[in-house]
């Protein structure tokens, strides 16, 4: 990998002492819905698709790769071009595009 392009106004302490507290309470949050879903029934055989999604998130999350944000929004966005014919039983956006999942995780 080549160089990294310093783009931030900030040195690392100045993010730090800015951004800390904030994503320490998200991280927080973060941990206590996994604890829910462990603490949850499941329901079925199958893991529910946003849940996979979340998790090969947080696996992009501590890859150490760059693009953490990006690679995250791709893997959560729905790049499917079709246009349904019908919006009956479609209560909104799920978060992640259901996708069928292939060894390793969501496809």
């Amino acid at each position: 990998m080549s160089d990294p392009i310093f783009s931030c106004p900030q040195n690392r302490e100045e993010v730090i002492n800015t951004y800390f507290m904030e994503h320490r309470a998200k991280l927080i949050d973060l941990a206590a819905y996994l604890d829910r879903l462990d603490r949850a029934r499941p329901v079925g055989d199958d893991a529910d698709f946003r849940d996979t999604a979340f998790r090969d998130a947080i696996a992009i999350l501590t890859d150490g790769q760059s693009q953490r944000a990006r690679r995250i929004l791709d893997l959560l966005s729905d790049h499917s071009t079709a246009m349904p014919q019908s919006a009956d039983g479609m209560k909104g956006a799920l978060g992640a595009p259901h996708r069928v999942s292939t060894e390793g995780g969501a496809a």
